[in-house]
Order: structure tokens, then sequence, then C-alpha cells
């Protein structure tokens, strides 16, 4: 009985003073640190999220070796040209905000062809319009221009220009190999060699033609070469068929130029008088 009531009597006095020391730790002011719980991704969520990461770096990579690739293969460099290559052709289009087509460029294996109202080629320096072609005309701006083929220039209708001149210690021809060519111009054609000969040759007939003035022919000396020699004879009702000097008479070295009514030149022998005579075989048979 005794050995009961002195338990009971600890337990009572355990009891309390667990209370009095919850009450005293409830009164106190709290000093330790809250409590945190983590928060974060785990498991096979944060394994899925490294490999998208990983993915997603492997990526990068490829796809910067693959732009050094193409810069490297199309030789894209600061100092080289840009260069485009294609097995069939490459085109560049212009467009306007409505996006209808304005100029087109298309390099192909056979032709390299320009689509637009206005194509120019200007000067690297300055912007000096080199060449310009549209609907209307063709305007060449360079200085000079050079034609190197063997067949020169070909024009299927008429060439307006006002000077045509030959390099520096070359010829220049004209020629026309199967028709005719003709130079015209309202207030006349000057021909003048400076420092040469000026020389006109046909096959047939050489037309020296003024329509209302005269040919002047100005010139120390003024040959005329080839003209058939007719005879004279004393007898206005006949002439020699004979075009040189008899065997038997002096030497003929002075001549006499006279003109048929056809307007034919021919020589006749000089004497005392004029020797020209209108019924002379050369006036008769030409």
């Amino acid at each position: 009985m005794d050995r009961s009531a002195n338990l009971d009597t600890e337990e009572l006095k355990m009891t309390r003073e667990q209370y009095i020391l919850a009450t005293q730790q409830n009164s106190l002011p709290r000093t330790e640190h809250p409590q945190f719980y983590p928060v974060g991704i785990y498991g096979w969520r944060k394994r899925c999220l490294y490999f998208f990461v990983l993915l997603l770096l492997v990526t990068m990579i490829v796809n910067l070796a693959m732009t050094i690739w193409i810069l490297k293969v199309m030789n894209f460099t600061v100092d080289s040209p840009l260069v485009l290559q294609s097995d069939r052709n490459v085109t560049v289009n212009a467009r306007n905000h409505m996006g209808q087509l304005t100029g087109q460029l298309t390099v192909g294996a056979d032709a390299v062809e320009a689509q637009c109202k206005r194509f120019e080629v200007r000067a690297s320096e300055g912007g000096k319009v080199l060449f310009s072609a549209d609907e209307d005309e063709i305007v060449i701006g360079a200085d000079r221009l050079k034609v190197t083929g063997t067949e020169g220039a070909v024009f299927g209708h008429s060439v307006e220009t006002p000077h045509i001149r030959a390099e520096p210690s070359q010829d220049l021809k004209l020629e026309s190999p199967t028709r005719s060519l003709v130079m015209e111009a309202p207030r006349g054609v000057q021909v003048n060699a400076a420092a040469g000969d000026l020389k006109a040759t046909c096959r047939k007939e050489l037309h020296l033609q003024s329509t209302e003035g005269e040919i002047f022919l100005n010139a120390d000396t003024i040959r005329l070469g080839n003209l058939p020699v007719g005879s004279f004879s004393s007898s206005s009702s006949s002439s020699s068929s004979s075009s040189s000097p008899s065997s038997s008479a002096p030497r003929q070295t002075i001549y006499e130029l006279c003109v048929c009514p056809n307007g034919k030149l021919y020589l006749s022998p000089a004497g005392a008088g004029s020797t020209c005579q209108s019924s002379s075989n050369i006036c008769l048979w030409s």
C-alpha cells in the first residue's frame, strides 16, 4: 500500500513538472531557426531535364559546325566575294511592297538574262553610267567602244555617230562585202588624209557627180593613166585605127588631151594645131 502510494505521488510530480516545463517553453520566445522544406525536381523528372539540356547543347554544337562548314565551302569570308553556285541556274528576284515582281536576274548555263524596266552598268568610282538599256534606246557611256572580233560589228539598221576613228598606227576600213556602201550628209562629206594617200578603187566604174556645182581638182600634178591614144589624120572624113605611132615615124612624146562628145577622154598626138576630132575611132567606138 505504501509503495503504490509512493509511485502515484512520483507520477503526479513528474506530470506536474512536465506541465510546468511545457508552459515555460511556450511563454519563452523561440530563438531556434525556422524549419525549411527543400523544393525541386527529383527522380525521373530530374534525369529527363538533364537529358533535354544535353540534347540542346549537342544540337547547338552541330548547328555551329554546319554553319562553319557551309561558310568554308562557299568561300564566304570578309576579304573574298560572295559565291552562289547551282547545278542549273541562279535567279535573283526583286519585288515591291505589294509582292509584285519588278526585276529578275537569271544566270544560267547558256545565257544571262535580266528582266527590268532599265538595266544599267556603272563605274565603281564616280558612279558613271557605262552602259544602260531600256525599251527606247541603248546608251554606251564609256570613253571608248572596242570591238575585237574578226568580223567586227554588225548593225541591222542605221548607225549615227559624229566621229569614226581608228586606233593609233592602225588603218580604218569601211567595207560592204556583198552590197553597196553609202555615206550621206546634207551639209557635205569630207574625207581627209593629212599624212598619206587617198585611194578610191573599184572594179567597174567610178562616178564623180555634182548636180548643181562643179568638180574641182587642185594639185601640183594631175595624172590620168591608161588613157587610149587616138590617131590624127589631115582628112576629117577618115581616122586611123592605129593606137600607137608608126615604127618609121619619130617617137611621140607630147600628146593632147581630147574629150569626145559623150565625155570620154583620150590622147591625140600633139601637132601645130589641135588634133582632137569628134570622128576619132575612140569616140566612134566608145
